[in-house]
C-alpha cells in the first residue's frame, strides 16, 4: 500500500524529547493499523490531540433498510439525487452488507463549520463531478474529476469544493483497503505490469500547521452514530508527520489497461481489494485482435459475488439505454450479460470509450429507502428481446 512518505519537522528519531521554540513539547500520536500490527504513522501536535470541550448527543445515520433480501438485477439513477448543501446530509447510502456502503452524494457546500471523522471504515471517494481540495492532519490533497480519494479510517478531514457541482460515489469499506497482491513485489512495490504505477499516486503535499485553540466541532462516525465531539484546539496543527497512513488518490485517468487477443475477465480492471470485495476501473482500451474476438463480454453467473457498477461516461457497450451516474445491481445466484444487440454490435469494433467504476462484494448487498427512490423498476425486463 501506500509507501512511506515524511512532511513537515521531525525529531531524528521516534518517542523522544521534540521541543517547540518556546521549550515546550510537541505532542507526538502514533496512528497505527491492526493494533500495532500493520501500517502506521506518527504526526507531532502543536497541542495534545485529546482535550474535548464537550461532546453533544449522537444521532443515526444508519442505512435505512428497503427489504430483507430481493434476488433480482437491478439499476438506480444516481443522478436523480437531488443536490444538498451539507456534506454529511447530501451522503445517501443505496446499497450496504456487513461489509460495505456504497453511496452517492451531491453536495453543494465545502466543509465549512465542522470536521468529519470515519471511526469505522476506510472511505473511497470516487469524485465523478467537481474538484477541490482535502484537507487533514497528513496536509492538502487536491481532487479532480475522475480521483479515487483514499481517506483511511479515523482520519479527521474536511472537503473544500470549487463550486456547487460535485456528484459523488463513496465506497465505505470496513476492511481495509489495499492495493491487488498480485500487482505488488514482496517489498510492497508495484510490478511492472500492474496497470498503475506509484507515479500515479497523488499524495498531501502542503502542510499547514493550524495553531489555534477554541471550539472545534469534530463529527465522528462510529457503529452508524454521529458523535458531536467540541475539541479545544485545531485538528490539523500537526508540525510534521512520517510514516505510511495518510490519504491519497488514484486518478481513473491514470489507469491502463490491460488487454489480449481474445476478451479479457474484470480482474483486470482491477483497483483495491479487501477479503470481502474487489473495486474495478473500466477505462477506454483497444478491443480485443483475435481475428474472430468477440469484444462485448461474455455471459457470466454471478456465483459468489454481487457486481455493482457505477458508469461514469462514455459509450457503455455492453449496455443499452444507461446514463452517467447509473448504478446497476447484479446479484449472486443470477446470471447477467450484455443487452440484446450489444454482442454483434461490437464484433469488428476497435476500441471502446467508456469509463466506470466497479464494485464486487463477497456477500449480498441490501437495498435502502433511498435506493427504492432513484430505482428504474423495469431493468430487471430489459434483457427481453
Amino acid at each position: 500500500m501506500p509507501h512511506y512518505q515524511r512532511r513537515g519537522k521531525i525529531p531524528p528519531k521516534r518517542h523522544i524529547v521534540f521541543k517547540k521554540p518556546d521549550g515546550n513539547l510537541y505532542a507526538e500520536e502514533v496512528v497505527s493499523m491492526a493494533g500495532f500490527s500493520d501500517i502506521y504513522s506518527i504526526v507531532y501536535h502543536e497541542y495534545p490531540p485529546t482535550q474535548v470541550l464537550k461532546i453533544d448527543e449522537p444521532y443515526s445515520v444508519a442505512p435505512e433498510l428497503a427489504m430483507e433480501k430481493s434476488l433480482q438485477c437491478r439499476s438506480f439513477k444516481g443522478f436523480d439525487v437531488k443536490p444538498e448543501n451539507d456534506y454529511l446530509e447530501s451522503r445517501k447510502i443505496v446499497l450496504f452488507n456487513d461489509d460495505v456502503y456504497l453511496s452517492l452524494a451531491a453536495p453543494k457546500s465545502s466543509m465549512k463549520d465542522y470536521f468529519y471523522k470515519n471511526a469505522q471504515a476506510d472511505e473511497m471517494i470516487f469524485i465523478h463531478e467537481g474538484e477541490g481540495t482535502l484537507k487533514t492532519v497528513y496536509g492538502l490533497l487536491p481532487f479532480v474529476k475522475g480521483d479515487h480519494v483514499v481517506v483511511p479510517r479515523g482520519t479527521i478531514y474536511q472537503l473544500e469544493f470549487k463550486d456547487e457541482n460535485n456528484r459523488l460515489f463513496i465506497t465505505e469499506s470496513f476492511h481495509p483497503l489495499k492495493f491487488p497482491s498480485r500487482y505488488m513485489n514482496n517489498s510492497g512495490q508495484l510490478l511492472e505490469h500492474s496497470p498503475f504505477h506509484e507515479r500515479d499516486i497523488k499524495v498531501p503535499e502542503e502542510l499547514v500547521a493550524h495553531d489555534d485553540k477554541g471550539d472545534f466541532l469534530v463529527k465522528i462516525k462510529n457503529d452508524d452514530l454521529i458523535y458531536p465531539y467540541h475539541y479545544a484546539t485545531h485538528p490539523f496543527d500537526a508540525v510534521g508527520w512520517d510514516g505510511h497512513v495518510y490519504p491519497f488518490s488514484l486518478s481513473i485517468y491514470d489507469f491502463e489497461p490491460i488487454t489480449g487477443r481474445i476478451h479479457q475477465p474484470p480482474p483486470i480492471h482491477q483497483t483495491f481489494e479487501t477479503p470481502a470485495m474487489v473495486t474495478c476501473a473500466f477505462v477506454p482500451r483497444l478491443y480485443d485482435y483475435h481475428p474472430e474476438a468477440i469484444p462485448a463480454p461474455y455471459h457470466h453467473s454471478n456465483v459468489d459475488a454481487d457486481e455493482v457498477l457505477y458508469y461514469v461516461d462514455g459509450d457503455f457497450m455492453s449496455r443499452n439505454n444507461i446514463g452517467r451516474g447509473q448504478i446497476t445491481l447484479h446479484p449472486i445466484g443470477l446470471t447477467h450479460g450484455p443487452h440484446p444487440g450489444a454482442i454483434e454490435r461490437s464484433v469488428g469494433k476497435k476500441e471502446t470509450k467508456e469509463f466506470a467504476v466497479m464494485v464486487d462484494t463477497f456477500k449480498p448487498l441490501k437495498m435502502t429507502k433511498a435506493a427504492m427512490q432513484i430505482e428504474d423498476p423495469d431493468y430487471y425486463k430489459s434483457w427481453i428481446l
